[in-house]
């Protein structure tokens, strides 16, 4: 199979590294310095140093991708959400399984409006009906950090799409010894999990900033995953998907793992550190951050209770400092276990 990753972050370049041994596959980059840079180290020392880039594994930053993306049998969008919507404008007219890797909400600004409603950030599913109704689309999500995908770690991932041939074709182009990859028809609700589990692991690395103990972190993923179940349903995701990797698995992984992004910028807020702090000390996208506002607009426009989301919305907006968003939650009235 020729496989081509549009996008050359960690994501994408792990999930190359991965298959090129199995496949022939094009790493594309936008930046021709960029890849100058990983020709001559044979390394992608911006996003994900450390690790090797096979010789197998083509790099490319070739002006026409609609030209090259016609060359290849799956096609692989492995940018940060912001760039989801452009890529799949150019990538519009291909009959080769169109699927993304990223995770969140688009933002609101520059996005359509749902039902004749106000102006609201899409998942990819809904950008790409938008922008390239007629390709085979899918995403690929799950409970993975690129560096442990690259370093051919034991993962698991969820396939998603309507479309039976988008998900043979990702079994088929990327399950192996190391990675398995589970089949789903509901991208909806595998999209809304991979969104959502970022705004929770914010809340959760906040809990643990705090030092509030491993009662408080259970509680709060707990409760995060019914969030995300409700909002979920709401959008047309199945309850069950919650409970499988792109839900539950994503979000323990996100809340408490150290390598997860989100999870560094509510650590870093609750050690006093501004927002604009935080990421840049980052240095990569926090898909947390920028969805967040999305999520509870789209919650509110449905009728969904999201607090621990909203909660996280404030102290981003710096509407509440990290204590306070705690004393806010933890006040809430008594209700039942819904």
């Amino acid at each position: 199979m020729n496989i081509l990753v549009v996008g050359a972050g960690a994501w994408g370049t792990a999930l190359a590294v991965n298959a090129c041994t199995r496949h022939s596959v094009t790493l594309w980059a936008r930046k021709p310095a960029h890849v100058m840079a990983m020709l001559a180290a044979r390394e992608n020392a911006a996003y994900l140093p450390g690790i090797a880039l096979p010789m197998q594994l083509s790099l490319s930053d070739q002006t026409d991708l609609a030209q090259l993306a016609g060359q290849h049998d799956l096609l692989v969008i492995a940018t940060p959400m912001s760039g989801l919507r452009a890529s799949l404008q150019v990538l519009s007219d291909q009959t080769a399984p169109v699927v993304w890797l990223c995770k969140g909400f688009e933002q609101a600004l520059g996005a359509i409006s749902v039902a004749s409603g106000p102006t609201i950030g899409l998942l990819g599913h809904e950008v790409m009906h938008s922008v390239a109704p007629n390709v085979l689309g899918g995403v690929l999500s799950g409970p993975s950090f690129a560096q442990e995908v690259a370093h051919n770690a034991p993962t698991a991932v969820v396939a998603a799409s309507p479309h039976a041939a988008v998900t043979q074709a990702l079994v088929e182009a990327f399950h192996s010894d190391h990675l398995r990859v589970y089949a789903n028809a509901d991208w909806a609700g595998v999209e809304v999990g991979g969104a959502v589990k970022n705004v929770l692991a914010i809340a959760t690395g906040l809990c643990d900033g705090l030092s509030l103990g491993l009662n408080a972190r259970a509680a709060l993923i707990t409760r995060g995953l019914r969030e995300m179940s409700r909002l979920g349903v709401a959008l047309g995701g199945h309850t069950e998907t919650f409970m499988g990797l792109s839900g539950l698995g994503d979000l323990v992984l996100t809340a408490t793992g150290d390598l997860s992004r989100n999870r560094q910028v509510g650590v870093g807020l609750a050690q006093g550190l501004s927002l604009e702090a935080v990421l840049a000390k980052l240095g990569h996208v926090a898909e947390g951050v920028y969805s967040a506002r999305t999520v509870v607009s789209r919650a509110q426009a449905l009728g969904v209770d999201m607090p621990i989301a909203s909660a996280v919305v404030d102290l981003l907006d710096g509407h509440i400092t990290p204590r306070a968003a705690v004393v806010k939650l933890m006040q809430r009235e008594p209700t039942a276990e819904v």
